[in-house]
């Protein structure tokens, strides 16, 4: 899931960065043509990119928020949650592990104890 959201996203800025390039050689033609002026040509192009930037951090935005929505519905684990199970487990192991070394130990005993009064 999370490779399809970045090749969306990668194809979204590869996109804007091919539509930026064409839009800056247009411009520059029609500045040499003397057809637009130069600050003219430059504010198009500078309004174009800025435009273009507050609308890929709104995509994002969505696009995260689309996905968390997603991850809630289905009930998918997060990274977090994860990490903290994994913590959780960890720690149950090592009061396992001391658990059953204090319940070895006595029997050890208990069964030298044994042998010997045999």
């Amino acid at each position: 899931m999370e490779e399809l959201v970045k090749k969306v996203l990668y194809t979204g800025v590869g996109l804007v960065a091919t539509t930026t390039e064409k839009l800056q050689k247009t411009v520059n033609d029609l500045v040499d043509q003397g057809k637009v002026p130069q600050e003219e040509g430059k504010k198009i192009v500078d309004e174009f990119v800025s435009s273009t930037e507050s609308k890929r951090n709104e995509f994002e935005k969505r696009t995260s928020e689309l996905i968390e929505s997603i991850v809630r519905r289905l009930e998918i684990p997060t990274n977090s949650d994860y990490q903290a199970l994994s913590k959780r487990i960890a720690k149950l192991e090592r009061q396992l592990k001391t658990v059953q070394s204090k319940e070895v130990a006595p029997k050890a005993k208990v069964s030298k104890a044994t042998k010997a009064s045999k």
